[in-house]
């Protein structure tokens, strides 16, 4: 017969916040528990176990080193936990309601739109949110819990990633950009003497702008369509996704730059989510068309 636990997973729980919020009383405010409670936890653990967890320096409350070691399998402990929950809260709800995507801006949106017809097809009752999103944007939404799923250029550190496809860039500009009347082959040099346009990442806490070569001047945007626009207009050139923009080059409103160096350049997106099995019959189905059409 199995034995019982000495310890509860609240009292995991009200140790780990001691330490995320630097003490007792942070922690006890946070979780919205009295400080008792949250020191008669954390004395209980070291009771159990006969060993001492955080030590008091000064004003700061610190990890012991079996304080460290155990707040790692603390954090897998409670993490696991979240997930068996929503592993039972998914098969409680049989079918959901709702789908929610986050959809890096680059990715193809002729095979989305298929993917969201198809599985619309087969779940007529299901809402989809689809969040466009930049760089780290799709990530940072499902490491959240905003979204379901995402398609991201960025791995997921924890969970699930699986590489869909690999999207192609080139620099373009407008027919009659000042570049274009260059008649040579174009140097890193040339092109940092021109305004570049780029787009910001969506992410709220990380800074990055999408292919900066170091322009003396450039304009910075939240969406590709605006930068596509924008380069229709002559006002810059981009390194843009030939997938977004093959009806322009077709009709000749944008034009490859003639480049000394790479003439285009690739990034990886891939299928990232947390936990497959906490995933409703919806999520699966567009997993499963998403692969296919990919």
């Amino acid at each position: 017969m199995d034995s019982l636990l000495r310890i509860t997973l609240e009292q995991w729980r009200m140790f780990r916040a001691v330490v995320k919020y630097g003490g007792f009383n942070q922690a006890a405010t946070h979780i919205h528990k009295s400080q008792s409670s949250v020191h008669s936890a954390v004395s209980k653990i070291e009771d159990s176990l006969n060993i001492k967890l955080l030590e008091v320096e000064g004003r700061k409350t610190v990890l012991t080193e079996a304080g460290e070691k155990l707040l790692q399998r603390a954090d897998y402990l409670l993490q696991e936990a979240a997930k068996l929950e929503a592993v039972g809260l998914t098969l409680a709800k049989g079918e959901e309601t709702t789908l929610r995507v986050a959809v890096e801006e680059i990715f193809p949106v002729n095979i989305l739109y298929q993917v969201l017809e198809n599985v619309s097809a087969q779940y007529p009752q299901l809402n989809i949110e689809i969040r466009e999103c930049i760089l780290g944007g799709a990530r940072e939404l499902l490491e959240q819990d905003e979204v379901d799923l995402a398609i991201s250029p960025f791995r997921l550190s924890g969970g699930f990633s699986e590489q869909l496809t690999r999207i192609v860039f080139q620099a373009v500009a407008h027919p009659e950009h000042a570049l274009h009347q260059i008649e040579r082959p174009l140097t890193i040099e040339d092109l940092k003497a021109h305004r570049q346009i780029v787009v910001r990442d969506s992410a709220l806490h990380t800074n990055t702008d999408a292919g900066w070569l170091g322009a003396e001047q450039r304009w910075t945007v939240s969406h590709m369509r605006s930068s596509i626009d924008i380069i229709k207009n002559g006002l810059g050139y981009a390194w843009l996704p030939i997938s977004s923009i093959n009806q322009e080059l077709q009709s000749n409103q944008l034009k490859t730059l003639n480049l000394s160096f790479e003439n285009h350049r690739e990034a990886a997106l891939y299928l990232i989510f947390k936990d497959g099995d906490s995933l409703g019959p919806a999520a699966r189905t567009f997993l499963a068309e998403l692969r296919y059409l990919c």
